[in-house]
């Protein structure tokens, strides 16, 4: 690999860990929560106001999600008989929320057989028994993320244009620096100036360095570079960021699978983590997505953005149900917080919480 000039965003010295005790990476990425739909409320309540404030604030976020699934189910069904024509509204609300034919179906099927044998008769059971079914579909998507020992730990980030894939390596960094972790930036979208000045930002802003060289220059040489510096430095992470491309780009997916392999020849093992950022908002096109480059690079986690801006967020269990790919993070607004773990219980329960917007 030919030398290449690099550009350091940051404090130039050797970067430090923090003082403070390190968290185990396992630990950071990985705090599940399970709690029964109808006791979390209850729980929640009894643990005081910091406990409620982050799921209420998650509830809020998929305002628009929820209303597009299963919005006013409970008030539109008041004192109706649970019969076909609620199940045909509620299959209706499925399909609109892009949760796609294949899971529609099976919800259906599932409802309606316990609707048949008597098992469900009224609509708070039936949107317990939605909640439960729900929660079978993405409860195997929540996986640990276990990170081999190797360091550096390397995350290759790809997606399509536009669904806010450096802004989440951004927010993705501030989270493991936060949390104790030494964390590098590669600039590998190379394509987009507006996206190395990005980067850049991030990095001068929570003094993590990037690696950049000028615009046009090799994607998969700058990530290359970038490892080499994080395993001199002693670094313990390195994300990865690379251009925005169409999954029915096929010159470009092979660029991706060029990138893994020159990233392989610093480390077998790298990249450790390809995380594919899908933005929910596009419905049935974002499980095209997914499913191409899964095809192309071998996706191990998925980072699904912009829930909170749309009422086609049901494309989520689409994606679950057709690759079971693990669900690592959601963003649901545009702070760094609003980057959040994906906890199955606690999404299914937000997007099915009544009490929601009739507050």
């Amino acid at each position: 690999m030919p030398e290449s000039k690099h550009d350091f965003t940051g404090s130039s010295p050797p970067i430090e860990p923090p003082e403070r005790k390190k968290s185990s990476l396992f630990e950071v990425l990985n705090r599940p929560i399970h709690l029964p739909f109808r006791k979390e409320r209850a729980a929640q309540a009894s643990a005081g106001p910091a406990a409620i404030r982050p799921f209420a604030n998650l509830r809020d976020r998929l305002r628009r999600t929820r209303r597009g699934l299963v919005g006013g189910l409970a008030g539109l069904f008041a004192g109706r008989a649970l019969d076909e024509g609620t199940l045909e509204e509620l299959e209706s609300r499925l399909l609109l929320a892009d949760v796609g034919v294949d899971v529609t179906h099976h919800l259906m099927k599932r409802l309606t057989e316990r609707v048949s044998r008597r098992q469900l008769t009224d609509i708070p059971a039936l949107i317990q028994t939605l909640h439960d079914e729900l929660l079978a579909i993405l409860s195997p998507c929540q996986q640990p993320w276990r990170p081999s020992e190797s360091r550096p730990y390397v995350i290759l980030t790809v997606g399509v244009n536009g669904v806010g894939k450096t802004t989440t390596i951004g927010k993705l960094a501030k989270k493991l620096q936060s949390d104790g972790f030494s964390v590098l930036l590669a600039a590998g979208d190379t394509f987009r100036a507006a996206a190395v000045e990005q980067l850049q930002v991030w990095g001068e802003r929570n003094r993590i360095a990037v690696i950049a060289q000028h615009g046009g220059a090799d994607s998969a040489s700058v990530i290359y570079d970038a490892v080499q510096a994080a395993t001199a430095r002693q670094v313990d992470v390195v994300i990865a960021d690379t251009a925005g491309r169409l999954h029915t780009q096929s010159n470009l997916m092979e660029e991706l699978k060029k990138i893994k392999r020159v990233t392989g020849k610093v480390d077998a093992e790298a990249p450790h983590e390809v995380l594919l950022v899908v933005d929910a908002s596009t419905g049935q096109n974002a499980l095209n997505q997914a499913v191409q480059f899964h095809e192309a690079v071998g996706v191990t986690g998925l980072i699904l953005t912009k829930l909170d801006g749309t009422a086609k967020g049901g494309i989520v269990f689409a994606i679950a149900r057709r690759l079971g790919l693990p669900i690592r993070f959601i963003g649901v607004g545009e702070g760094i917080e609003d980057l959040r773990e994906f906890d199955a219980g606690e999404f299914v329960t937000a997007l099915l919480d009544e009490t929601a917007d009739n507050s």
